[in-house]
């Protein structure tokens, strides 16, 4: 039996023993046809719209009141809000205070500088100073020199103790002081060098000084003599009381040397504002200490006294 042609052109039919079944039957079994189907304003394609939220009654950036209102009611917030304020307000204080005391310092120390002539430091109390400064009362006022020397006196230092200051300013004064205590002290080489400087006729002689705490006496010690002499307090100015003089392998008359002592001395305690005066000399193993003291003083102005210019 021979094969029918095969090939593109060879049709294929129901009668054609190699057409499909789903061929041969028309309409049935067929595949199913995509057909476009023509566009219509119906079938646009789905648009975006985006999502706008409801209009809000507070403005961008702002916190709404409920939460300020959550925020003042925690116990931490407030609690933080407190302790920033009290740091301002410290911080602040403190600031003033700093500035009060290097104000207060500056003024005390050019006074007792200028008294003094030497260089001076000065320190207040732990009580707060702009307390102080607001009612003009200051206590516990604590003033020390550099120890160069206390006017033409060579070695000198002073240590001074201030309290109760009341400032108000008239005509007459500047204030009121309840107490001054001052300890003077004054070295052995302090006081060769200033015998040698300021005392002519003894410091030729002078090369060395010598202190004998058990009598209470200086020596000034030359080559050519010695002269012994005792501090004392008199009418309220220290001195220095010659003891003996010999010079040359003799004793001379204590009036060779008294005079010019006595003139040197007098310039140191001469003219000491608010009627400070000494209370009491020592002699020491390193020189002489002595006190000088005063009570219910009136503090002179700039007028009366220009060291106090400022005060």
């Amino acid at each position: 039996m021979t094969n029918p042609p095969q090939g593109p052109n060879h049709p294929v039919g129901p009668g054609d023993p190699t057409t499909p079944a789903w061929a041969a039957s028309p309409g049935q079994g067929a595949p199913t046809e995509y057909i476009p189907r023509p566009g219509g304003p119906a079938d646009a394609p789905t648009q975006h719209i985006p999502h706008v939220p409801p209009p809000s009654a507070t403005p961008p950036g702002e916190e709404p009141e409920e939460g300020k209102r959550g925020f003042l009611r925690d116990p931490l917030s407030m609690v933080l809000v407190v302790v920033i304020v009290l740091a301002v307000v410290i911080a602040g204080l403190l600031g003033t205070e700093l500035y009060v005391r290097h104000v207060a310092d500056t003024v005390v120390s050019k006074a007792v500088s200028c008294v003094v002539q030497d260089q001076a430091q000065v320190s207040f109390g732990a009580k707060p100073f702009l307390i102080q400064h607001l009612t003009k009362h200051y206590n516990g006022i604590h003033v020390q020199t550099a120890g160069n020397q206390i006017r033409q006196a060579k070695g000198m230092k002073l240590d001074l103790w201030l309290d109760d200051i009341q400032l108000n300013q008239t005509s007459n004064s500047a204030g009121t002081m309840g107490s001054l205590d001052a300890t003077i002290a004054w070295t052995s080489d302090g006081i060769k060098q200033t015998v040698q400087d300021a005392i002519p006729f003894l410091g030729s002689l002078v090369s060395g000084v010598a202190t004998s705490p058990s009598d209470g006496t200086i020596e000034l010690q030359g080559g050519l003599g010695t002269v012994t002499v005792k501090p004392a307090v008199s009418n309220g100015a220290l001195s220095l009381q010659v003891v003996s003089l010999t010079g040359l392998g003799m004793t001379l008359p204590r009036e060779t040397a008294q005079p010019a002592l006595d003139a040197f001395m007098s310039t140191l305690t001469k003219n000491l504002p608010m009627g400070i005066h000494a209370d009491s000399v020592a002699v020491t193993d390193s020189g002489v200490t002595a006190k000088f003291v005063t009570q219910n003083a009136t503090i002179p102005n700039g007028q009366q006294d220009p060291c106090f210019a400022g005060v």
